[in-house]
């Protein structure tokens, strides 16, 4: 790609928080998505992906480059791409396989932003030696990657093993965190774990939803007559049809719905593994006439707008506290959330007070609440217009311009000797 001068970073206030050409040098971003080689030879990565690193380069005052491992296997994910070079706002580079070449290449670089994961450790290592700062991103806690683990292994004692190595991976991982100049938390379970060893860290909650997309009051407003009209509850669930996102819960909460005789229609949204096992409990139960899969929908011109104009309740049975960006995508639609109380749920709730939660892998508990949600319909009202003043906070252009900003403050502390130890 072409290098191209850019706009300076600005923050909230309108301040300049560095030249437009180029002095904060070169952000670099070590990915833990790993990348395909498409058919026409271009590195294939997620949509989600590549609009992130267009928004670091949107605010980055300096040239962005991605590093990535690559792989033969096809990601569950919904929204691959190949990345075009002409068009990409940053340039993608295959990690080098020797520690000599990935040191050479790191010391290149003004900043590096790099997960909090064990294939990280070393990378991080290596910017220590080479005098490069490190800020961290955190996603998950020790506690949620251990119930990925038991959502996603069905062999007990492999399932066995792999908690064991979480938990001695660890302490590598809170020492990574310490030594960084800064640590940016996705969710509040993992800033809860983390914060406190970093002296610079940062709470954000990621979503792809930007400003011009947020639901309105008035499309709120229409939305909630059907609602208020006494029209069966509109029920959806979106994501990968995986175990770790609880989706064969689904039918069971349809089933006791179904048993209380509330009047609603779910759409389940997304593809993946478990569709079939759904769709064969869904036609066995006699539940076609209220459940329905619609498969996986494009984020912008199909999915967001079905949230948007014909959702009044989100249900989410996320067995683990991945930090989904479901949950501030949702709640931007202007629809609220009724889930299991994950430790990322829990945050969300805690942050926003929008939304309902019930016990973990209780999906007939669930079931009951939205029964009760039911015979209170002006309250789903004003939630979803409550949901969506907490979104309006923390869109795709809030949240990118304020980790950008905390980069640059990680940037300034590192140069003026104090950061956290190298």
């Amino acid at each position: 790609m072409t290098e191209e001068k850019r706009n300076p970073a600005v923050s909230a206030d309108g301040a300049v928080l560095a030249d437009g050409d180029g002095t904060a040098g070169e952000l670099l971003i070590v990915s833990t998505l790993k990348a395909r080689v498409g058919g026409s030879g271009r590195l294939v990565l997620t949509r989600k992906f590549v609009e992130g690193m267009n928004a670091y380069a949107a605010y980055w005052p300096g040239p962005v480059a991605v590093l990535v491992s690559t792989t033969d296997e096809r990601e569950s994910n919904l929204d691959p791409v190949e990345v075009d070079d002409a068009t990409a706002q940053f340039r993608v580079e295959v990690l080098p396989d020797s520690v000599y070449e990935q040191a050479q290449r790191l010391s290149r670089a003004a900043l590096v932003l790099a997960s909090v994961v064990s294939k990280d450790i070393c990378l991080a290592g290596l910017c220590r030696t080479a005098g490069v700062p490190v800020v961290c991103v955190s996603e998950h806690s020790l506690r949620t990657r251990k119930q990925m683990v038991e959502a996603a292994t069905s062999n007990p004692l492999l399932r066995i093993r792999r908690k064991l190595w979480e938990s001695r991976t660890e302490r590598r991982l809170c020492k990574l965190a310490a030594q960084a100049v800064g640590i940016q938390c996705n969710g509040t379970p993992t800033f809860e774990a983390y914060a406190r060893l970093n002296p610079r860290p940062l709470l954000f909650f990621d979503s792809r939803v930007t400003s011009d997309v947020v639901a309105s009051q008035e499309e709120i407003r229409n939305r909630s007559e059907a609602l208020l009209s006494g029209a069966p509850l509109r029920l959806a669930f979106s994501g990968r049809l995986i175990a770790m996102k609880g989706v064969d819960h689904l039918p069971v909460v349809a089933e006791e719905l179904r048993r209380l005789g509330v009047p609603f229609m779910l759409d389940i949204c997304g593809g993946g593994m478990l569709e079939q096992p759904i769709r064969h409990r869904i036609e066995n139960a006699g539940m076609g006439d209220c459940v329905r899969l619609r498969g996986v929908l494009d984020f912008h011109t199909e999915l967001v707008p079905f949230i948007k104009n014909s959702v009044d309740l989100f249900v989410c049975c996320h067995v683990q506290g991945d930090p989904s960006c479901t949950y501030l995508e949702t709640m931007a639609c202007g629809t609220p959330i009724a889930g299991y109380a994950n430790e990322a749920f829990r945050g969300i709730l805690k942050e926003s007070g929008v939304g309902w939660a019930t016990a973990m892998n209780k999906p007939r508990q669930l079931a009951r609440l939205i029964a009760v949600l039911h015979r209170d319909r002006a309250a789903l009202v004003r939630a979803a217009f409550e949901a969506r003043e907490f979104a309006i906070q923390h869109t795709f252009e809030n949240t990118f311009r304020r980790r950008v900003e905390h980069m640059l403050e990680c940037c300034r502390a590192w140069r003026a000797g104090t950061g956290a130890a190298a």
